[in-house]
């Protein structure tokens, strides 16, 4: 049998937090190894405890989950560990910082419980998850703080498809929902992706999103 997925749980609001932990125990492919209240103690448990993904509340006192995410799975970070960061509406720009510090994904904090075990299961695999309407809020609501770096694209590092494809990740778009777009096979979506991300030097679709905002790929 496959290991169950080993999830910390991390939100300063002890009601969130026992329900999430409630429901990830109660799946047969998840088990919650612990909890905490703070980004510090989420640091510290996590590099004890070796999880295989931290769920992780943005706001909390101590250490917000900005900069615990980064220590946790930031740039130069030895054994990072996967984190799916957890917010609401009105803390978009957070969830951005959340993004560039490391983080794989985000969800809102009234997903129904199916999309956060989904999204759990994805963090953990190594893929990225986005939240589409969360990516879009974000956009419109922090346009002017996201950028085009100086410069322009470096178009000839990939194909036109690829940049295509490049447009619907950061869109939001899922493979299939990029498959039946553009009428080609999910398996032929995955490789593009792998050529983006290998091309741009990229970690994962997150990453992907970010850089094409920045970049001005995508209005």
């Amino acid at each position: 049998m496959t290991a169950p997925i080993r999830v910390l749980v991390c939100d300063d609001q002890a009601l969130i937090r026992t329900g999430f932990a409630t429901i990830i125990d109660a799946q047969p492919d998840m088990e919650v190894v612990g909890e905490c209240g703070d980004g510090r103690a989420a640091v510290d448990l996590a590099r004890r405890l070796s999880p295989d993904i931290v769920v992780m509340d943005v706001r909390m006192p101590v250490l917000d989950g900005i900069e615990a995410t980064r220590l946790l799975a930031g740039a130069g970070v030895e054994h990072p560990v996967k984190v799916l960061v957890v917010t609401t509406f009105n803390l978009d720009e957070y969830v951005y910082e959340a993004l560039r510090a490391g983080a794989g994904g985000f969800l809102l904090k009234d997903a129904p419980p199916a999309q956060l075990l989904h999204g759990i299961r994805t963090v953990a695999t190594g893929a990225a998850l986005l939240a589409p309407e969360v990516t879009r809020q974000l956009v419109g609501r922090y346009a002017s703080r996201i950028r085009p770096t100086e410069g322009t694209p470096d178009d000839t590092a990939l194909t036109p498809r690829e940049l295509e494809v490049l447009r619907l990740i950061a869109d939001g778009q899922s493979n299939s929902e990029i498959a039946a777009t553009l009428v080609i096979s999910q398996e032929t979506v995955k490789t593009y992706v792998s050529r983006i991300l290998t091309k741009l030097g990229l970690r994962d679709r997150v990453q992907a999103v970010v850089y094409a905002y920045r970049r001005g790929l995508v209005t």
